[in-house]
């Protein structure tokens, strides 16, 4: 996929309103589920698909558009951030470094290797989003009489990069794998975790979206709506999305996954 394209044919400007309305809602579920968890583009992602966007133009209209949301989430999880600038500052530079390394793989490589890629990928998302209760069960359940290196060590820098190549990449289900990861190796509390989670989203997120403006199709209406309802959903992620029961979010992220699977599968 060599070559500068900033703009996809026909698109989403000449869909009907009401899939447009369908986009901006599924902005508003994947605001609020990746502000709470972190697996909101198994939301819109399989929408922009059924509105008729290609794999690609999909991925990437979708991660520039949830940015704004990944700002939104970070602003509501303000508090809990406070006295974490320096784990912040060493952990946001490994995921810049591997969202950019991500997002490159994804215009350098062959449009069909990502094509082929997506039911893996998506199912992949899937399972974490399944063992995401039990792997929180464990992080609970961890014994903490042994001390853990300042800022999770080499350990923590080295997998928060990969997760950003993922990120860049595609990024379902990322924040359940940076959650995962610091809440092994990290000696804080889940709101405080989820928090720096949130941040680093957004770096991985927003860097990669700064590469696709000059080097992969883009359908700007779709960014805006995605945009609109994932600043939206950030703010009630923040807000009430706690309290929201996990199977119902974790049963509607599962369906949509599975129709993605079967949209780009059966085409």
């Amino acid at each position: 996929m060599s070559g500068v394209v900033t703009t996809a044919a026909a698109g989403l400007a000449g869909a009907s309103g009401w899939t447009q309305l369908g986009v901006c809602a599924a902005g508003i579920g994947a605001g609020m589920i990746n502000t709470v968890v972190g697996s909101g583009t198994l939301i819109t992602f399989p929408v922009l698909l059924a509105a008729g966007l290609p794999p690609i133009t999909a991925n990437v209209s979708n991660t520039l558009g949830l940015v704004p949301g990944s700002i939104s989430g970070a602003i509501g999880y303000r508090r809990e951030l406070a006295g974490q600038g320096g784990l912040l500052r060493r952990l946001g530079s490994a995921a810049l470094l591997g969202g950019l390394t991500g997002a490159t793989l994804l215009v350098e490589l062959p449009a069909g290797a990502f094509t082929a890629a997506v039911p893996v990928l998506i199912a992949a998302a899937l399972v974490l989003v399944l063992v995401q209760p039990l792997l929180a069960k464990r992080l609970a359940a961890r014994q903490s009489d042994k001390p853990r290196p300042e800022y999770g060590g080499r350990a923590l820098l080295v997998g928060v990069f990969l997760c950003g190549i993922y990120g860049g990449y595609f990024g379902a289900a990322q924040g359940v794998l940076l959650l995962g990861l610091m809440g092994l190796l990290l000696d804080k509390g889940l709101q405080e975790i989820n928090a720096v989670k949130n941040v680093l989203a957004l770096l991985i997120n927003g860097i990669a979206a700064v590469f696709f403006l000059f080097s992969a199709p883009i359908d700007w209406r779709a960014v805006l709506l995605v945009a609109v309802g994932s600043v939206i959903g950030g703010q009630l992620g923040a807000l009430v999305g706690r309290r929201l029961p996990p199977p119902v979010l974790r049963g509607v992220i599962v369906a949509v996954g599975l129709v993605a699977i079967g949209r780009v599968v059966i085409g």
